[in-house]
């Protein structure tokens, strides 16, 4: 059994009604979240109907999700028990992204009542297709990889897919070293977050304070959007750089980072289940991008 660093108890709070706290009960913080208790917590707030993992290394993170789910690695050695419809896939994220109908086992037949049984939305095949509602990039902890792992994972999402990177916020410049050398290690990930704010602006980029290495939240997904693959090339040209890395000390300090209680209570949950489900238009995303930032106290 895992022992979590986060205890969560529940209180009555009217003001946080919606899916995060049925009957009017909200997540109050009791002790540091780790990306496991973020994680799980994501998975209630959101409802996922599906979910897609890249590095399932052991299978924890994995093995919090009770619906139709992917997870990718290539070495993996999984040791807890894995409940549900799981396809583990046994190859690099790149290799798994180029091959043929990636998201095949998470796709909606045409026949609704297979679907039931299947867990499978009823009518996305005729909506427009199978988008994923929740993911979770854990791979090489290496800029380039990460880059291309969310620019694969965008493909397959919608605005309202969450989107969550893990080891975003090293402590220290050996963390985020490259060649690793500690027995924490968070790569150089992290450049993800001034890319993304320099390329995709139009993308609601939240850093999570979540032991030990931090995580990112993605909402917004475009995958009409080119700017990170027309500009691929200049990027890891730019960021891809020897060690001893340069992390910003906004990182190192976590000064832009949101508590997870932040999160994981924000009201905007409910707006975004109704528009995922249905499909709403892109239009719908500025009034949800309004309503996180209220959450976290960006407004």
């Amino acid at each position: 059994m895992v022992a979590w660093s986060l205890r969560w108890v529940t209180a009555c709070a009217a003001a946080h009604r919606g899916p995060s706290c049925p009957g009017g009960k909200s997540l109050r913080k009791v002790d540091s979240v780790d990306r496991h208790e973020f994680l799980r917590g994501l998975h209630r707030v959101a409802s996922a109907r599906n979910y897609l993992e890249i590095g399932v290394n052991d299978g924890r993170s994995l093995a919090l999700s009770k619906v139709p789910s992917i997870g990718i690695d290539p070495a993996f050695k999984v040791n807890v028990s894995l409940r549900g419809d799981i396809h583990l896939v046994k190859a690099t994220s790149d290799d798994f992204f180029a091959g043929r109908d990636p998201m095949g086992h998470l796709k909606s037949a045409r026949n609704p009542f297979k679907n039931v049984r299947k867990g499978r939305p009823l009518f996305a095949h005729y909506r427009g297709g199978t988008s994923l509602d929740l993911a979770f990039i854990d791979g090489l902890h290496l800029f380039e990889y990460a880059l291309r792992d969310f620019m694969n994972v965008e493909r397959f999402s919608r605005w309202t897919t969450a989107i969550v990177l893990d080891d975003m916020l090293p402590r220290d410049i050996d963390e985020a070293a490259r060649d690793r050398h500690t027995k924490f290690w968070a790569g150089d990930v992290y450049k993800l977050i001034p890319v993304l704010a320099k390329y995709r602006p139009d993308l609601t980029v939240l850093p999570v304070d979540t032991q030990p290495t931090g995580v990112l939240l993605v909402l917004g997904a475009d995958p009409d959007n080119t700017a990170l693959k027309d500009h691929y090339d200049e990027i890891i040209e730019e960021w891809v750089v020897p060690d001893p890395q340069k992390v910003p000390e906004s990182i190192l300090g976590r000064v832009d980072a949101v508590k997870p209680e932040a999160i994981l209570n924000g009201s905007f949950w409910t707006q975004l289940v109704k528009a995922r489900n249905r499909r709403a238009a892109r239009g719908g995303y500025a009034s949800l991008r309004g309503q996180v930032n209220t959450a976290v106290g960006r407004a």
